[in-house]
């Protein structure tokens, strides 16, 4: 019988939910708690961390999981290492829900940095307008570029004070459109877009609206993660879980 974890909080992993409710397969939606309002799913739904591989190991076997499904956000490496990490231990099949990462086109100015740190030192020394689109984690990162102003765009207002001298944050979630981002760009008078290299639909509208605009980006690349079995799409991992069948469930 196939019980399926879904690790989620992306935009894919709500409409995989969707698609594994309608095939009428068993599973368990997993948050890791980071929002204050989590989205509905159609699944059984939990929130919150496993503790570590060890908490995970202890709950895949606790919870009799026969498939992991990782969708969660590319720049999640710390939990998706984790479910590596558990399901060779458990020898429960693991597969990524993987978007594809984002390609510069005619007309795009990105620099390409190899994380969080290398984005923040790679700022100019004159101070400018930046919209720094990396989620609410990483914000003390760019706190030795005090020169700069900062325009955030967070799921939920933050708890305290905000770590960097010179900063503003507009509450919203996506997707977003093109319009809204060029609004946003042109009524703020950024001159650089700092932001993950996450891939997919949803947040790509910035990326488009600092085309148009002839604004430079600073693109960090995704954390290496080890090889895993990957999906493109909803579909084929919904084949996936119809031909692979978990070891304790083959005897092995």
């Amino acid at each position: 019988m196939t019980r399926a974890l879904l690790l989620g909080g992306t935009t894919e992993a709500s409409l995989m939910a969707r698609a594994l409710a309608e095939a009428g397969i068993e599973a368990v939606f997993s948050y890791a708690g980071r929002t204050g309002a989590p989205r509905a799913q159609p699944l059984l739904t939990r929130v919150g961390g496993f503790g570590g591989v060890a908490g995970l190991v202890a709950y895949l076997r606790a919870e009799g999981i026969s498939h992991v499904i990782d969708a969660t956000h590319p720049f999640a490496a710390g939990m998706s290492r984790n479910a590596i990490a558990a399901c060779a231990e458990t020898g429960v099949p693991l597969i990524a829900l993987e978007r594809a990462p984002w390609a510069a086109g005619e007309g795009d100015d990105w620099t390409h940095v190899p994380d969080i740190p290398a984005a923040a030192a790679a700022l100019p020394v004159e101070a400018e307008r930046v919209f720094l689109a990396i989620g609410r984690m990483h914000l003390a990162d760019f706190a030795g570029q005090p020169q700069h102003h900062y325009l955030l765009r967070l799921v939920d207002a933050p708890e305290g004070p905000l770590p960097l001298p010179q900063a503003e944050a507009v509450i919203a979630s996506g997707p977003f459109t093109l319009e809204e981002d060029l609004a946003l760009l042109r009524g703020h008078r950024i001159q650089r877009i700092v932001a993950k290299n996450a891939g997919g639909v949803g947040a790509r509208a910035k990326l488009d609206a600092a085309r148009a605009l002839g604004l430079p980006v600073l693109l960090i690349d995704r954390p290496a993660l080890p090889a895993r079995a990957t999906a493109e799409t909803g579909d084929a991992v919904l084949h996936w879980l119809a031909h692979t069948t978990p070891p304790a469930l083959r005897g092995v």
